[in-house]
């Protein structure tokens, strides 16, 4: 799981990787468009695919399986009616950070990029239902297979749209729906030509237009719970739009969130793992076992911090080559890296115990925690070293991850 959730990150970090060598304007319109489209449609989307743990996790579990194909359905009806505000705010992304005091010159890059992103959201809703069903049933090799499929396909796809095609950054954006349908497409045939998925998928039903309302009720808690997280990151990216020399600084942290995404997926893997095996030992009437999967998580996720913090500061600086040719965007990374490394020792435990809660159907506790430590103390301090003390990005930045990331994790264990 943990890799074949590194392997769909790829993509995204692919396509502002080649942005990046455009130039710095482009490179910093794609940023702020990617962050955008975060905050406003990946997180949700995704966030509300996370109640698909619980109902097909617990419903495995019990041994129900045909409800898992009906969950699938709805999850997808339901993720589609969603896509349309994502859509209207994307086609006016350039006015909304115009709106917001973003840069002028940036914030048109970043319209055309946004509207060009839109055609995602068409593969990227069944992809997400696609990929919980399966990891609910613990068939995690097939999805992997795709990722990596996809991971391999993008740079291809991506440097024919931008180079060959002639789109630039627009073909970036575009390629991004191009991979997303190859994965889809693969996992698709999987589900429909697997003998491993005959008792879980029966075909399309009708059920899936019914119990709209209560789907509805645990995908919303589930998507705030992720979005209260990923929002906050996301709102950093704006808030350095308004600094001074906003391509430096927009460029550079979102490089840095782009790569803790990168990192994050690791965690994220961990999560979705317990999360699917808290839901399936809860759904067998089986709770102690549910408790000794978390104790071992835990383990894991300290372990896992570790090794995440130090590739970040052995890698340093050479990563930020990756993303551009600018000298001063690729020593400001390098002095940005290791602190990132360091929060990810303490985002380990808290993604795990995100994903107990997500298999307990709990998701409410986890929205409520995630709504303090982010929104009371990490932006309100972010914000405060930045404009009050004036700091630079690197110092107002560092100590909200080492402040708000320890706080979110405690109040869960």
């Amino acid at each position: 799981i943990i890799a074949s959730c590194i392997l769909q990150n790829v993509v995204n970090m692919v396509s502002v990787m080649v942005v990046g060598h455009l130039g710095e304007l482009p490179l910093a319109g794609a940023s702020l468009a990617t962050s955008l489209a975060n905050v406003t449609g990946y997180s949700l989307l995704t966030g509300m695919a996370t109640a698909m743990d619980t109902l097909c996790g617990q419903a495995y579990g019990a041994r129900l399986y045909h409800r898992l194909g009906v969950y699938k359905q709805r999850a997808m009806v339901v993720l589609s009616l969603a896509c349309v505000p994502i859509v209207l705010i994307w086609a006016n992304t350039a006015r909304i950070l115009v709106f917001l005091g973003q840069d002028p010159a940036i914030s048109a890059v970043a319209g055309e990029y946004a509207r060009w992103m839109i055609p995602s959201l068409v593969v990227y809703v069944p992809l997400q239902c696609h990929i919980r069903f399966l990891q609910s049933q613990s068939i995690v090799l097939p999805v992997t297979a795709s990722s990596g499929t996809t991971a391999l396909c993008h740079p291809l796809v991506c440097w024919l749209l931008v180079y060959k095609a002639g789109l630039g950054s627009k073909g970036a954006a575009l390629s991004n729906a191009v991979s997303y349908g190859i994965n889809l497409v693969i996992l698709a045939l999987y589900v429909r030509l697997s003998s491993t998925c005959k008792n879980t998928w029966s075909g399309f039903s009708r059920e899936a237009f019914r119990e709209l309302r209560q789907f509805t009720a645990l995908a919303m808690p589930s998507a705030m719970m992720i979005c209260l997280e990923w929002w906050s990151f996301e709102i950093l990216v704006l808030l350095s739009g308004l600094l001074p020399n906003p391509q430096l600084e927009t460029s550079v942290l979102s490089i840095c969130l782009n790569t803790g995404a990168l990192l994050y997926m690791v965690p994220l893997g961990l999560s979705s793992s317990i999360s699917t095996r808290v839901s399936n030992e809860l759904g067998a009437g089986h709770p102690e076992a549910a408790k000794l999967a978390t104790r071992v998580v835990m383990y894991m996720a300290l372990s896992v911090g570790l090794v995440l913090a130090l590739t970040m500061v052995l890698l340093r600086n050479v990563w930020g080559y990756l993303y551009s040719n600018e000298q001063e965007i690729v020593t400001y990374i390098s002095r940005m890296l290791p602190i990132l490394g360091i929060s990810y020792l303490i985002d380990g435990l808290h993604s795990s115990l995100s994903g107990v809660l997500t298999g307990s159907g709990k998701q409410n506790i986890g929205a409520a925690v995630n709504l303090g430590a982010f929104y009371l103390l990490g932006i309100p301090l972010a914000a405060m070293l930045a404009f009050v003390f004036h700091l630079n990005g690197m110092v107002r930045t560092s100590p909200t991850q080492l402040f708000y990331l320890p706080l979110n994790g405690c109040p869960e264990i």
